[in-house]
């Protein structure tokens, strides 16, 4: 910088008075491999909802109408331990195109009920679903989603396993639908930077998808602010991938379109709320480890979370147990760890008493668990026998769970 110009060097004049800066190369895209997102926005209606309540929380997270998916490709499929799973793909409007794993009993005949399994968020966009899914090779990411998040288990496998058709898809800004941050923007890049320094002081040597997570957990506010200027948000983005997957799996052979379901942890229990909020087609859904109320949140606890749940203006609409009133699902399961670090226990409490007042007639279940921000094994059976319960009606359901803990 010239102290008496003020100029930064790379402006400085030339000696024929014009402004001559210097030579950079191209600014990185920082929204690369979604190019074609703006417009797709642009040019789309927002979603249309089949409800008012639906379509004013479609419309405070600015759902965009998706179209109707491309043909469904198989890119292959293997029978093991009693399952069937095909990797399946899609091409949605815009973006890098979709991969998602169908699970399925081996042999089954007849239509079976269908459930979308929904991945966390989990700090790992490098990957997606596959966290979800017993594989022939599973990605080290993966391995360790599971291990840390799902106590070791597959989720979308298990769910399976007790007679379901499952897809379990990768959403808008994970796995296959990641943005390529090869090439970092400016902000990122900088932040990047000083992770990679902190990591060399450390002496840890970074894999490929600990390089991407860390990337993408600095892009998120810029993939966030992109979202707000066209008028969507994260969550709505990622809604609309998951809208446009409820419709992949209820037009797959064999599934009962009249039978389905949806489970996710932690951010997957955001999309599970959401999803069964604005489309009617859900009958039964189950959120763990995502339920408090907003104001709980202040002053301490919203630092802790993304933007899945953090959608500006959403609380204007209501409090987060609220919206469930927006469902048409007869059944819901909502599973809390009482010693969640993204949670505190009065919100938890405060919700479940705000959801009982919502749902009654037991058409909602609470259930606490001892623990920390895991979907256990025991918390897991409980939801596998809430969907058996729920959309086989093969039994009635009751709690797995009796913890209660200690009342703050």
């Amino acid at each position: 910088m010239n102290r008496n110009t003020g100029l930064s060097r790379d402006a400085m004049p030339s000696n024929d008075g014009q402004s001559c800066p210097a030579s950079r190369p191209p600014r990185p895209s920082a929204i690369a491999g979604y190019e074609d997102w703006p417009k797709y926005v642009q040019e789309h209606p927002r979603y249309q909802a089949a409800s008012a309540a639906a379509q004013q929380l479609a419309d405070a997270l600015g759902v965009p109408g998706a179209l109707p998916s491309s043909e469904v490709t198989v890119q292959w499929e293997d029978t093991h331990d009693g399952v069937t799973t095909s990797q399946l793909s899609w091409q949605l409007g815009f973006g890098p195109r979709t991969t998602g794993w169908l699970i399925r009993p081996a042999g089954a005949a007849g239509p079976l009920p269908g459930v979308l399994a929904l991945h966390c968020h989990g700090g790992n966009k490098f990957g997606g679903a596959d966290r979800l899914v017993e594989l022939p090779e599973s990605h080290p990411s993966a391995q360790t989603a599971r291990a840390g998040h799902y106590d070791g288990q597959a989720l979308a496998t298990n769910i399976a396993r007790r007679g379901f058709a499952v897809l379990a898809h990768d959403t808008f800004a994970w796995g296959s639908r990641r943005f390529n941050l090869g090439v970092p923007p400016w902000r990122t890049a900088s932040a990047l930077k000083a992770r990679q320094a902190q990591w060399r002081e450390d002496g840890v040597v970074p894999s490929d998808a600990d390089l991407y997570n860390a990337a993408a957990g600095f892009h998120e506010d810029t993939v966030a602010k992109t979202a707000g200027l066209l008028g969507t948000s994260l969550a709505g983005m990622v809604a609309h991938d998951d809208l446009a997957a409820l419709d992949v799996l209820a037009g797959l052979p064999g599934v009962d379109q009249d039978r389905l379901g949806c489970i996710g942890f932690s951010g997957g229990g955001g999309r599970s709320l959401a999803l069964a909020a604005l489309n009617p087609r859900i009958r039964s859904y189950v959120v763990t480890c995502m339920m408090t109320t907003f104001q709980s949140l202040l002053p301490a606890h919203l630092d802790a979370h993304s933007w899945l749940l953090q959608t500006p203006g959403l609380w204007r609409l209501g409090d987060w147990p609220e919206l469930t009133a927006r469902s048409a699902a007869s059944r819901l399961l909502v599973q809390y760890a009482l010693a969640d670090e993204l949670f505190p226990e009065d919100g938890m409490r405060e919700a479940h008493a705000i959801l009982q007042s919502l749902h009654p007639h037991g058409t909602y279940t609470g259930s606490f668990w001892p623990g920390g921000h895991v979907f256990t094994s025991r918390m897991q059976e409980e939801a596998l026998e809430f969907l058996t319960a729920t959309l086989h009606g093969q039994s009635t359901f009751q709690s797995a769970s009796s913890f209660q803990g200690p009342s703050s």
